[in-house]
């Protein structure tokens, strides 16, 4: 694990691993912890809470790591937990500092000032997309050709509604990539994969694709995994040996724009 390359900024710039990769997939990870620095207490949650899928990505940044090893790819994930800011959301966003997430309140975000807001948009969201953004140039101006795909994780029941679905494929403006991947996962694997579930572009999810993707016209997706099939190490290992194979193929049908 390599740390970012922002360490002499303060606030909470995003953790980098295998930043020397020498495949084209840069994976991110937004929701991959569930830490909330001392600065900000507890939120108002419980410890229950806190653990539970409002607080983070259950299994994605497992499964992230276990695709970065697969794949040789560049893995850039958020340290700390989306309920004090998700990075998956611009700062104009309520989701960016959610006030309630499905059915819990959060105390905490309730009555934040629009400073503190502030705040935490110069702390962890600049630092975590300048870091994202860096490791994107650097390899562009490397001829590495990047792909951006986004590791995320959803609940087996929402709002109390079970979800059939297993594996999503998400796009914003290019479904290129996206559509290829849902093939090949059709093809390869046995789970119920489906586009644009269980969400879509039309809830807001796919910002950092938006921000970083598609100005520079990079093959780009969102992967959502219901996180019942990655709910220990041993799973979250099992889905990446699935998924690397998916996307291998799915990258293989794209043509690379020349240097």
């Amino acid at each position: 694990m390599t740390a970012s390359r922002n360490q002499d900024r303060t606030g909470f710039p995003p953790v980098i691993e295998n930043a020397s990769a020498q495949g084209r997939i840069v994976l991110v990870c937004e929701h991959a912890s569930n830490r909330i620095p001392p600065r900000w207490g507890d939120l108002g949650l419980s410890e229950a809470q806190r653990r539970a899928h409002i607080a983070w990505d259950p299994g994605a940044l497992g499964l992230a790591r276990g695709l970065a090893r697969h794949l040789d790819a560049v893995l850039v994930h958020a340290p700390v937990s989306r309920l004090v800011y998700d990075c998956n959301r611009a700062p104009d966003m309520a989701g960016a500092m959610p006030a309630r997430s499905e059915i819990h309140d959060i105390p905490g975000n309730a009555t934040i000032t629009p400073e503190e807001r502030a705040a935490r948009t110069a702390e962890i969201y600049i630092p975590f997309h300048d870091g994202l953004h860096a490791v994107l140039m650097d390899r562009i101006a490397r001829g590495l050709h990047p792909a951006l795909i986004t590791i995320h994780s959803f609940t087996p029941v929402y709002f109390g509604k079970p979800r059939a679905v297993e594996f999503g494929v998400i796009h914003d403006a290019d479904d290129t990539l996206p559509r290829a991947i849902l093939a090949e996962a059709q093809a390869r694997t046995r789970l119920r994969a489906e586009l644009n579930e269980p969400y879509s572009a039309r809830d807001d999810v796919t910002h950092t694709l938006r921000l970083h993707a598609t100005p520079y016209a990079l093959p780009n997706a969102m992967l959502e995994v219901r996180n019942d099939l990655i709910a220990t190490p041993e799973a979250e290992a099992a889905m990446a040996a699935t998924l690397a194979p998916v996307l291998a193929a799915a990258m293989a049908t794209l043509t690379p724009e020349p240097v």
